[in-house]
């Protein structure tokens, strides 16, 4: 599998050389990211991603130690993005934990609504990558992890009985409406996601501590 090479340890979302033209590697990058996520990650080969790229494999592997390394990479800018994006959405809501977490739940919605929504790229990839230690699921499920911890930083501050059974309550709606959205779209189950949410909210605010 190897280890998670430097080049994964940094975004990808610059130019790369200061002089406007990409360099080898965020060309691979680039590519390798729209294949594995339109296409999925066991269905592309290198050879395919070169090709894209239009790079020679030399290039590819003088970036990337292997194709598990650029999977990984691939997830850790999709996280980086993720994180970066939450940060607005929280900054937006203000300082109310009811309002950050409907803040949080309409973002969510707005992503699976989206023309381009594909699902999670780190849903997806934990499909794909069953095997414990791959570097793409070592990212993946800290991803996860984090996005869990800090929908329960929010619903503890609401003070209810239950925080982490909210929290876990709305992962379920989220992570459910990005996996229905596969077989049903942006309608049917995916639809109902921000009224699901609201009231699962509302249920729990009605067991608020004094």
């Amino acid at each position: 599998m190897g280890s998670t090479v430097s080049a994964s340890k940094k975004s990808f979302c610059c130019d790369g050389d200061g002089t406007g033209k990409k360099t080898a590697a965020v060309r691979v990058f680039e590519a390798a990211r729209d294949l594995f996520y339109h296409r999925g990650i066991r269905a592309v080969g290198v050879d395919e991603i070169v090709c894209k790229a239009g790079v020679t494999k030399p290039s590819l592997y003088r970036a990337f130690a292997s194709k598990d390394d650029l999977v990984a990479a691939c997830l850790e800018e999709s996280a980086r993005e993720g994180r970066a994006a939450m940060r607005e959405v929280l900054d937006a809501a203000g300082e109310d934990p009811r309002d950050q977490l409907r803040a949080v739940i309409r973002h969510f919605a707005r992503k699976v609504a989206a023309p381009d929504f594909r699902g999670c790229p780190m849903s997806n990839t934990a499909v794909e990558i069953p095997e414990p230690g791959h570097p793409g699921r070592v990212v993946l499920e800290q991803c996860k992890a984090d996005t869990r911890a800090l929908i329960v930083s929010i619903t503890r501050e609401l003070h209810v009985d239950r925080p982490e059974e909210l929290a876990d309550g709305l992962l379920l709606v989220i992570e459910g409406a990005m996996s229905a959205h596969h077989i049903f779209g942006s309608q049917g189950p995916c639809a109902a996601m921000v009224a699901t949410s609201d009231a699962l909210i509302d249920a729990h605010l009605q067991t608020v501590k004094a």
